[in-house]
């Protein structure tokens, strides 16, 4: 009996079927919501698959290319890149929608980016959508998250094929920690607002080249919920250069105004609140 998907599928739960710097091999179908994007058919960075027609990436994967979406596509359904098999599905890219206070000039805030797709794509098992977490999320510091891409697997070594989706836990590392160790001296905030840390102090494991506009994936209750984009670093898995995410805490509802139906989830048991926000 084939697994049958529903047209709008419940967001962050894999229906499971029965290389990141010092990760390991995810295994088929695990996080179904990561896209490849491909520039000029190669794989250029990663995505999350938000409804069936928005992509969520980094905005820096686009910088001076906004205006060409032809030189893109985005694969999905894609386990080992280098193989992506006949339940893959690519699809061309309509337009990008970077962040409107995104400064392709210097590295900066705001790095997100929304991705029109030329069509609406098929559901299955393997292509899933992933959650924003709603205002009852909060990420303290050691909570365990995930992130997993098709990034070098060490500065300057691409990972090798099949290019086998790798994945990451990281903790969640505190904003003020953070921002010390980015500390550039006063007036040269490197760590913003809308930025999360995470990963090892004492490096060794981080996201790499090619891994940008990934997720960082938190579990809460029973779903995956997309808290971070794979934004920046210094280098990849160096001591006290942890990983910087672009937080969807801090830009959730900018996106909410543009993608229709994209699922928030949280629990709101701690916060009093029973709306949904």
């Amino acid at each position: 009996m084939p697994f049958l998907v529903p047209v709008s599928p419940d967001c962050g739960k894999p229906q499971q079927l029965n290389r990141v710097v010092g990760g390991e091999d995810s295994t088929d179908a695990q996080w179904p919501w990561i896209v490849s994007i491909l520039k000029n058919g190669s794989h250029h960075c990663a995505g999350s698959l938000l409804t069936n027609r928005w992509v969520v990436t980094a905005a820096h994967c686009f910088r001076s290319n906004i205006d060409k979406p032809s030189q893109f596509s985005v694969l999905l359904g894609a386990w080992k890149l280098g193989n992506p098999g006949p339940r893959s599905q690519k699809v061309g890219i309509a337009w990008v929608l970077p962040h409107p206070k995104y400064s392709s000039k210097e590295r900066t805030h705001a790095d997100i980016a929304l991705v029109r797709l030329e069509h609406p794509i098929h559901f299955s098992e393997r292509i899933l959508p992933i959650c924003l977490p709603d205002s009852s999320v909060r990420l303290p510091p050691n909570t365990d998250c995930w992130i997993a891409g098709w990034g070098s697997i060490q500065d300057g070594v691409p990972l090798p094929h099949p290019q086998t989706l790798q994945k990451l836990k990281v903790p969640i590392i505190d904003s003020e920690l953070c921002k010390s160790l980015y500390w550039r001296g006063a007036g040269q905030e490197a760590i913003t607002e809308d930025m999360l840390c995470a990963g090892y102090l004492e490096g060794e494991r981080d996201a790499c080249l090619g891994d940008s506009g990934g997720p960082l994936m938190c579990q809460v209750d029973d779903h995956w919920l997309l808290s971070g984009i794979i934004s920046w670093g210094e280098g990849c898995a160096e001591r006290n250069r942890p990983g910087v995410y672009t937080s969807l805490l801090a830009h959730r509802s900018w996106v909410q105004r543009i993608v229709q139906g994209v699922q928030l989830r949280g629990h709101l048991a701690d916060s009093g609140n029973t709306g949904s926000s």
